[in-house]
């Protein structure tokens, strides 16, 4: 017996492996890896910023930001 993991491009492909499964040809087997790497970009990386190294990134973009409001002419 062999294990493969599958990219599926399409719904209909699904359906197919169930009916396979249906026949007891296959079996769907749940992946707790892959779905931990499918986590949100923003679980990924909280707590990767010190509160420091943030509270000194919004200084520096306020101070961007009211660059471009001054006056230049």
């Amino acid at each position: 017996m062999s294990v493969l993991t599958i990219e599926l491009i399409d719904d209909k492909a699904l359906n197919l492996i169930k009916d396979l499964e249906e026949l007891n040809l296959v079996k769907i087997l749940d992946n707790p890896d892959v779905k931990a790497k499918r986590a949100k970009l923003s679980q990924l990386l909280a707590g990767s910023v010190s509160k420091e190294q943030a509270e000194l990134w919004n200084k520096e973009l306020d101070q961007m930001r009211n660059e471009w409001e001054r006056d230049t002419y």
